[in-house]
């Protein structure tokens, strides 16, 4: 996890730094559902490599913002989950559906020329 003092001083620019990529906000998105294994993630999350999908996991767990639980089978299950930092990012990402969702709309009723109200 990062200190305050490697964090940008703008809390907006801050929130980019941890969850700014296009992945991470998928991942997020994925995982509000409810807890996903690796291979769940990298199938439903059509074209990310292994290896974002990897560095993204890994990078939001030391940022506090996911958990991974490894299970004691054979083999070994691990699943990830969003823990409460993660679980308070809900409005950030409602409000970006809803904000989408209005500009589709408007794209469908004027050709996206008037102001999404």
């Amino acid at each position: 996890m990062l200190t305050k003092e490697e964090l940008p001083e703008c809390p907006v620019a801050t929130t980019v730094q941890l969850i700014g990529s296009k992945w991470k906000l998928l991942i997020i998105r994925n995982l509000q559902m409810r807890p996903w294994r690796f291979n769940e993630l990298k199938k439903n999350l059509e074209g990310i490599s292994q290896k974002v999908l990897t560095d993204s996991l890994r990078s939001m767990e030391e940022d506090g913002i996911i958990v991974r639980t490894v299970y004691p089978e054979m083999p070994p299950r691990v699943e990830y989950s969003l823990s409460k930092l993660g679980e308070s990012m809900k409005p950030i990402l409602d409000a970006m559906e809803q904000w989408g969702n209005n500009y589709k709309a408007s794209l469908e009723t004027d050709g996206g020329k008037k102001e999404m109200s």
